[in-house]
């Protein structure tokens, strides 16, 4: 809630705005709770108030806070060389998370926003990038790598393949994977 955190004035301005009203709109107990025992500061800490806003707005509040170590920091912590690909990662995200959130279809997609693909990573990655970078397949391979930082054990390549098999009929070329993708070490 700090402005001197922020790169761009205005941008804190707007994007305080927009927490502001997803915070008052929610129903959720811990919100509606908090307000109930407490009426300053005008917002909940946060660590509420993040679980109630959108993935636009956190992806904006990370593009627009100035402390580059911090923003290093957070980026580190989900096994990403640099905040610029977590910027770029949680743009599309919330992109992403729209088209999921409205039904819309992922086959032979352009997305309005690629996401930045660093050639290397400290993790398991890619190693072939002559995909078409505005489909689904890049999408994929952030949040499989994102996934993989978070929760290691996860299940989300087997369940992808799974699906894949359920479905002869989807066209992963159409998703814009390559053509050996499924030997690149992300998805092994």
């Amino acid at each position: 809630m700090d402005e001197t955190f922020a790169l761009n004035d205005a941008r804190f301005a707007t994007n305080l705005a927009v927490i502001r009203k997803e915070v008052s709109r929610s129903h959720d107990d811990f919100i509606t709770e908090h307000f109930r025992r407490y009426s300053e500061p005008d917002l909940p800490p946060v660590w509420k108030t993040l679980e109630v806003i959108s993935m636009g707005t956190l992806s904006k509040l990370y593009s627009n806070f100035s402390d580059a170590t911090a923003k290093h920091a957070v980026a580190r912590e989900f096994g990403l060389n640099h905040h610029k690909f977590l910027r770029s990662w949680l743009e599309c995200l919330a992109v992403l998370r729209n088209c999921c959130a409205h039904h819309s279809r992922l086959s032979n997609r352009v997305f309005p926003v690629k996401p930045k693909m660093p050639e290397r990573m400290p993790n398991k990655w890619i190693t072939d990038f002559s995909f078409r970078e505005q489909t689904l397949y890049p999408q994929l391979c952030y949040l499989v790598y994102w996934l993989n930082s978070i929760i290691p054990d996860n299940t989300f390549v087997v369940d992808f393949k799974q699906l894949l098999i359920k479905y002869p009929s989807v066209n992963t070329r159409l998703l814009g994977f390559p053509y050996n993708w499924e030997q690149e070490p992300l998805w092994r």
